[in-house]
């Protein structure tokens, strides 16, 4: 890192990484806040220590406590909340310090990247004045040689042009840009610690790798110890150091990242590790949900806060609430049953067993025997890209689909995947706009949607359904569970008035809802049962093809698992087709059939998911690949990142060769003449040497 003036530090002397002394100690921490159902216990007697250098990876569910707890070390609770216990900055006490004591030493020796860089970033400000503001408070510098220190730091953390970006706005930046500012600001001071809250969750997974590699490069250039508060088991296992597992505000494990990933000894950690899908893994067995949901944190009984959605729960953890012990040296579990647990059973029977997903009506059709229900050719879709407020004149097209092609078969998923921006969703709403203002052609279950009439289009709206991303936002809050599900079936016409009531319980028993609470509104449920009200939704009209636009992302870990088994269940039993997009390749691999790569409104590799997967080919989907973190700590180590610069080109302009030219890693090992050539010749589609269906768009594969 470039050499800066000397910061003043009250509370961390110079030596302090030689003294091998704790950092940041944290003791019998806890947090409530006032509600009107009463005290909320959100954190409760949280204690860890944190070393210089080491990673501190928290994680559980949402409601867990993790992020209350970062936010105590910041100091940055509302004066709502409640805290006692101790943190110690080195020979500091933090806790009880005014607003005012604690400015001094947030950014300085503690800073913190959030979830959302646009929260941590003023709008009405440029980037360079934030970065001098954020070293001007803490350090006697001059606002020229300050203003040199923020383009140093853009320079540090990959951004190009620094000196013409720290003129620019956030609004003005990519989501990854702004995160890479956000990183920039935490490290300004060279902090003692840093705290990074879901830095990653809404950032696609190439930006993804590389803001992990900025914060591991931030952590090498200062010093700094990280603490890394997520829900991502493989982001923990390829960052973190220790981990501590929290559950209804408290650590119910506590051990080295190998030793836990490995080694887990607490039913709730091995529900967590059962329930994440592997982007290595071929086995196709289904996932682990974990039962129920976490207990209220209002007035918790003595026991252990699990044992409701514990399947080897005994009587006697109902009789307090564990403590957390050590198991071995450096391993603590709070649990009464951790030391019968090896490698994740208990006598030889597994603590979670593999739900069972009986085999699909289509499975043993082989895919050339089974009828085309959706087919795509030549699709194309643009948008006018318009100047002027009042008098708006056309100055280009936003080429947002540029001729893609794929078939659905019966009872198969085809997932899309690809950055932000590369087209996918808006390749699922033309199908779903039934092409109106799209070129190419789309054939559903051997209709031509160009030329169907209106009764045809009627019945094709009836057969082909959407599950969106945010389940609140698809549903109306004003309608009971039952007025939800019940409206495809009268708007079509699809049973009788007297059999409506019996056909909204067998759909609600088929997603795994209880249909006592039909009478409920949406609000009344969480998240994961909100999804599966849309799924049952999108089921009443008796669909062959379901959309599923990011239908899990936002869930948590073990809410996610049992929606994708539930959508392999209904899928199975009814052999619905499925058309997905995500972003999560680690679903993609577990829930599809057949992945096409996308770039910037073209499939650059398109198959068998197996064969993508396991043998990918062009240069854009190895780097896709090589980004998704493995919940493996030793997998992590040593796999091999494939990091691209910079962001997805703007589709405002034709390519005239190679989409990927400008960010392909493999182009700068090519001769000049084929640099040349994938500058000029636009790569098509074409089939692997191996003869299998398994294709890819690149001129030097």
């Amino acid at each position: 890192m470039p050499t800066t003036p000397a910061v003043t530090r009250s509370t961390v002397p110079s030596d302090s990484h030689l003294r091998g002394t704790p950092l940041l100690r944290v003791e019998d921490l806890k947090v409530s806040f006032p509600s009107e159902a009463g005290t909320v216990d959100a954190v409760r007697g949280v204690s860890f220590e944190l070393h210089p250098g080491r990673t501190l990876g928290i994680v559980g569910e949402s409601g867990s406590g993790k992020s209350v707890t970062a936010l105590s070390v910041m100091g940055l609770l509302p004066d709502s909340a409640r805290v006692s216990g101790s943190i110690r900055l080195l020979d500091r006490e933090l806790v009880g310090l005014t607003d005012r004591q604690l400015s001094s030493v947030r950014g300085n020796d503690i800073a913190m990247v959030f979830q959302d860089p646009l929260t941590s970033l003023t709008p009405v400000h440029s980037i360079g004045k934030q970065l001098v503001e954020a070293i001007q408070v803490h350090q006697d510098v001059g606002k020229i040689r300050a203003w040199e220190r923020g383009a140093e730091l853009l320079d540090l953390v990959g951004i190009p042009n620094p000196a013409v970006l720290m003129k620019s706005y956030p609004h003005e930046l990519s989501g990854g840009m702004r995160q890479r500012v956000v990183i920039a600001l935490a490290i300004a001071n060279d902090p003692q610690v840093i705290i990074a809250d879901e830095p990653t969750t809404a950032l696609d997974v190439t930006i993804q790798a590389q803001v992990l590699e900025l914060l591991k490069k931030a952590q090498a250039e200062t010093g700094a110890a990280v603490i890394i508060v997520t829900h991502d088991l493989g982001l923990v296992a390829g960052m973190a150091d220790d981990v501590m597992v929290m559950y209804a505000g408290r650590p119910v494990e506590r051990a080295t990242v190998d030793e836990l990933f490995h080694h887990p000894r607490m039913p709730y950690t091995l529900g967590l590790l059962g329930a994440v899908p592997r982007p290595d893994d071929r086995s196709g067995a289904p996932l682990v949900p974990i039962a129920g949901h976490p207990p209220l944190l209002i007035d918790l009984p003595d026991r252990c806060p699990f044992a409701a959605r514990c399947p080897v729960a005994l009587d006697k953890c109902l009789d307090n609430e564990p403590a957390l012990l050590e198991v071995h040296a450096g391993h603590g579990a709070a649990c009464v049953r951790s030391n019968e647990i090896v490698d994740g059973a208990i006598d030889g029977a597994p603590v979670f067993p593999l739900p069972e997903i009986p085999p699909g009506v289509m499975a043993n059709v082989p895919r050339e025997q089974r009828n085309s229900v959706l087919v795509v050719e030549d699709l194309t879709r643009g948008f006018p890209l318009t100047k002027g407020a009042v008098l708006k004149r056309r100055i280009g097209t936003v080429h947002a689909v540029s001729g893609v092609s794929f078939d659905i078969r019966a009872g198969e998923t085809l997932a899309i995947v690809g950055e932000s921006g590369c087209g996918k969703t808006t390749t699922l709403l033309s199908i779903m706009d039934l092409a109106k203002d799209a070129g190419g052609r789309i054939e559903f279950e051997g209709i031509d949607l160009s030329t169907a009439n209106r009764r045809a289009t009627r019945e094709l709206r009836r057969r082909l359904q959407i599950v969106f991303q945010d389940p609140m936002g698809a549903l109306d809050p004003r309608f009971t569970v039952s007025e939800i599900i019940s409206e495809p079936i009268r708007a079509f016409d699809l049973a009788p008035a007297r059999e409506i009531d019996g056909r909204v319980a067998e759909l609600m028993d088929l997603v795994g809802l209880d249909p006592a609470h039909v009478d409920r509104f949406p609000g009344a449920f969480s998240g994961g049962q909100r999804q599966r009200i849309g799924i049952a939704r999108a089921l009443a009209s008796e669909p062959s093809l379901l959309v599923l636009d990011e239908p899990v992302s936002a869930l948590d870990v073990s809410i996610q698992a049992g929606v994708i088994n539930l959508l392999e269940r209904v899928q199975h039993h009814l052999g619905l087709s499925y058309l997905f997009v995500s972003h999560d390749l680690s679903v993609v691999r577990h829930l599809a059939d057949r992945v096409a790569v996308m770039y910037l409104g073209r499939f650059v590799e398109y198959g068998d998911v197996d064969q993508v997967f396991g043998s990918p080919v062009h240069p854009y989907t190895e780097a896709l690949l090589s980004a998704v973190p493995v919940p493996d700590p030793a997998v992590e180590r040593s796999r091999r990142r494939i990091l691209l610069s910079g962001d997805l080109p703007r589709p405002t302009e034709q390519q005239t060769g190679c989409p990927f030219a400008s960010r392909c890693p493999l182009k700068p090992t090519l001769s000049q003449e084929k640099q040349q050539r994938c500058t000029t010749v636009s790569p098509q589609l074409e089939e692997t040497a191996d003869g299998v269906d398994h294709r890819y768009a690149c001129l030097h594969r």
